[in-house]
């Protein structure tokens, strides 16, 4: 799951939300560098990573790409069911897909210690919206092209955007039989709130 999903799943409370974000951001070992409910949170999005990773659904949906594209599949699976969710987010969310945006971004905006490449993109997030822009398929298209700049391999996303076209439909589907697991493992992960 890419940054919105991860928001949405891991729960309301600030500390839930910095963690879920945080959770891409920092790596190795929990050693208390963090309050201990952004750690929890933390240690809820690799939980979420490893539940997705594993998945029966998502091993169907990575052998939708082609063989030579399999590597990448993952990457492109999590942007595109960001884009699924936020198109649909009214179907998993009570509060409307902007004002949940809007929150997250003051949230960041508040925090002085956000780690590392976070606190440098963030401003850059919230001022392009990055996480309601998903809603626009067109989007993953730029996302994609920032990706590459920042990967060894940037040939390995070449033509990306048009198999993800081709697969709209079907990988569309899958995320719509795995969304609702994936909601109700991190809602039992947490306790349920």
């Amino acid at each position: 799951m890419n940054y919105l999903a991860h928001l949405h799943l891991g729960g309301d409370a600030p500390a839930q939300l910095l963690g879920s974000l945080y959770g891409d951001f920092v790596k190795g070992p929990l050693a208390g560098q963090w309050p201990g409910d952004i750690e929890a949170a933390i240690r809820l999005h690799r939980r979420i990573d490893a539940f997705t990773d594993a998945h029966p659904l998502q091993a169907r949906s990575r052998a939708r790409f082609p063989a030579a594209r399999r590597r990448y599949a993952g990457i492109l699976l999590d942007l595109f069911f960001d884009h699924c969710l936020a198109l649909h987010w009214s179907d998993y969310a009570e509060q409307p897909l902007d004002e949940f945006t809007a929150r997250v971004y003051r949230l960041l905006a508040g925090e002085a210690a956000l780690p590392g490449r976070l606190a440098l993109i963030a401003p850059r997030m919230a001022a392009q919206d990055w996480l309601g822009s998903y809603r626009e398929f067109a989007v993953l298209e730029q996302v994609l092209a920032a990706m590459q700049r920042r990967l060894s391999r940037p040939e390995g996303l070449d033509g990306a955007m048009a198999e993800l076209e081709r697969l709209y439909e079907p990988l569309s589907e899958d995320f719509r039989l795995f969304y609702p697991q994936l909601l109700r493992f991190a809602a039992a992960q947490r306790g349920g709130d």
